[in-house]
């Protein structure tokens, strides 16, 4: 046989190599959690946030961050991205809390010293039991807002979809630098590999968005670079009404609430706000239809 041949076999062997190596490491590459355990007592200038502990239906026990709310108050039910831990984004997000309201730190397995192996099916159980816990204490989906950051938006999508079809829809939904699917994000990075064939976590939250059924916020940069601003238009245009989306024209992928149009969004949103501040700084625009109102629902609370 000819070099050629042989040429074209060594480089046809390579890449099929290189396919293999991102199949079987895709995980490593999509999860990474940070050492250590979450600890409330470096959030006490934050507020009372105390450990609470869920079952999954796999029957993993998970440790979460919990702010408790004032009576009857909403509760926004955060799910953090692939990096770090839920800890490490309650000062952001509780500058955006209204006052009464609580928070809960979805904590993912194989984070912060949880249990078990993150996947796509995982992490949708353990946000799950995350809202199990709170439905256990008389916080019904009426008072429960869900919060998706960059990976957590597929958490976030994927519950709010799964709990509409059940009757127990949200009260409302915010995703943060949110993307159309894992798999769509992986072959835009790796272009020179089949990545959509090869994904198994593929988190599809443009197939799911339809089906939320609770009005809709989100938050996205022009310059980001990890998930393009088109994928948040894409949802945003598959998703029903009421829906809106916060445009930073300067905001990349992880300094959202560097700008001050992003805590007021979500805190106007979270409060029940029919629209957000009338004049806004020249860094961001709004499209899309109104956020519409969310209702308080008067509720018990242990």
């Amino acid at each position: 046989m000819s070099p050629l041949f042989w040429l074209f076999a060594a480089a046809a062997g390579g890449y099929l190599g290189l396919c293999l190596l991102l199949f079987l490491l895709q995980r490593r590459l999509i999860f990474r959690p940070t050492a250590g355990r979450l600890d409330p007592a470096r959030l006490a200038g934050l507020g009372a946030f105390r450990l609470i502990e869920t079952t999954t239906a796999d029957r993993l026990r998970l440790a979460h961050l919990w702010l408790p709310p004032a009576e009857g108050g909403r509760v926004l039910v955060a799910c953090h991205g692939n990096v770090g831990n839920g800890g490490e984004r309650a000062a952001k997000l509780c500058g955006a809390l209204p006052k009464g309201q609580g928070l809960l730190l979805v904590e993912y397995r194989g984070f912060a010293g949880n249990p078990g192996s993150p996947s796509e099916t995982g992490l949708a159980a353990d946000a799950a039991s995350a809202l199990d816990w709170l439905e256990g204490r008389g916080i019904e989906a009426g008072r429960i807002v869900l919060y998706g950051e960059s990976l957590g938006s597929g958490v976030v999508t994927r519950l709010a979809a799964e709990r509409a079809a059940g009757g127990r829809a949200v009260a409302g939904v915010v995703l943060e630098a949110p993307f159309t699917s894992i798999a769509a994000v992986a072959q835009r990075r790796h272009w020179y590999v089949p990545a959509l064939w090869l994904v198994r976590d593929r988190f599809d939250s443009l197939s799911r968005i339809g089906r939320q059924g609770a009005p809709l916020l989100i938050l996205h940069g022009r310059r980001d670079r990890v998930v393009p601003y088109a994928m948040a238009e894409r949802l945003l245009a598959a998703a029903r009404p009421p829906k809106r989306l916060v445009t930073l024209d300067q905001g990349h992928h992880s300094d959202l609430y560097d700008f001050p149009e992003v805590p007021a969004a979500v805190a106007g949103f979270l409060s029940g706000q029919a629209g957000w501040p009338a004049s806004t700084p020249a860094a961001g625009r709004q499209s899309g239809g109104a956020a519409g109102s969310l209702a308080a629902a008067p509720a018990g609370e242990d």
